[in-house]
């Protein structure tokens, strides 16, 4: 008999520094800390958490977000560097995997962006989300098929989507077909009230019972004070309340503890690994449960890149297609797969 595999995670809840970036990743920096002294071995934050989440585009219009816009720009997480240096550092000192959610920068762009850490500190994926929801559009650029990737790690294989991505079916069944073990799901928090809490409830007990996987979902918070500095407009701070659901949840669905609705903390718990197979033998959507000959998905799962060049004489030489040859000579923005 396989010897039983339980891994202790934890999906974190808590308020960014809305002031600054350092204080954000001091606070990131702390909770991986509070969780390694209760013994976790994979933590997942809400979706670009550092330096936070870009509230204001939400309750304020365009004409009048260019100054907060800027200063996110300015606050931005570059990859790799100091801020996943210092996250790198975290992991490996504790032995923890770790997904966290930045605003990632790359030259006069930025993009909402999930990375995961292993055990050892190693960055295994940076993955962008595909395609920023309604206010976010203004923010953040695309991401490409390059991040639909599970990754291999010390608790298991991860896979990852931000927020709405959980909407995309296809996007959900990239992962799935890679046989995703853990799913880390983001999502922003104190964002349009119970509603939206209601709904990521739905959307990560639906996905943990089609994919049979295990899903440890982080939403932010803010506090009474945040909410104010974002708007002077009580109106407009009531879209800046509820909408928690930090939540770990089953193969089978079920709430592995109850989930965190409100306030900040670490939400823990043990996964029994084996509750994966037991879901599968019943179900597996990827396996026996699957049609490919009938349904199948098509993935272009290449970095995108403004410039693919074609190099004419080794097209030529070589006998390969332009589009072969296209492939080979494309210019990329190194983006980690």
């Amino acid at each position: 008999m396989a010897e039983k595999r339980i891994v202790k995670v934890a999906a974190v809840q808590i308020a960014p520094d809305l002031d600054t970036s350092e204080g954000t990743l001091d606070r990131v920096l702390a909770a991986i800390a509070e969780a390694a002294q209760k013994g976790v071995q994979f933590a997942v934050f809400p979706e670009t958490f550092v330096p936070w989440y870009p509230y204001f585009s939400f309750v304020h219009p365009p004409v009048l977000s260019g100054a907060d816009h800027m200063r996110l720009y300015e606050d931005a997480v570059v990859v790799p560097g100091p801020v996943t240096e210092a996250v790198a550092q975290a992991a490996r000192r504790h032995k923890m995997a770790i997904v966290l959610g930045v605003n990632e920068r790359d030259h006069g762009s930025l993009y909402n962006a999930q990375i995961i850490f292993d055990a050892d500190g190693r960055i295994l994926l940076k993955r962008r989300k595909l395609t920023p929801t309604f206010h976010e559009r203004m923010i953040w650029g695309q991401g490409d098929g390059a991040g639909l990737k599970v990754v291999d790690s010390a608790v298991g294989r991860i896979g990852a989507l931000a927020c709405w991505e959980h909407y995309n079916p296809l996007a959900r069944y990239a992962l799935m077909a890679q046989h995703e073990e853990i799913h880390a799901a983001q999502f922003p928090g104190s964002l349009v009230g119970q509603l939206f809490a209601d709904q990521i409830e739905v959307t990560i007990r639906h996905h943990a019972l089609e994919s049979g996987c295990f899903v440890v979902n982080a939403t932010g918070w803010l506090t009474e004070d945040q909410i104010a500095s974002i708007s002077p407009d009580e109106n407009l701070r009531r879209g800046l309340r509820g909408g928690c659901m930090t939540a770990i949840v089953s193969p089978e669905g079920n709430h592995v503890v109850p989930p965190l609705t409100s306030g900040e903390g670490l939400l823990i718990a043990d996964l029994d690994m084996g509750l994966i197979v037991k879901r599968k033998r019943m179900m597996d959507s990827v396996g026996h449960y699957a049609r490919p000959e009938l349904l199948s998905l098509l993935i272009d799962d290449r970095v995108a890149a403004p410039v693919r060049s074609i190099n004419a004489a080794r097209f030529s030489s070589s006998g390969e297609s332009a589009e072969d040859a296209a492939e080979i000579s494309s210019g990329t923005n190194d983006d980690a797969d």
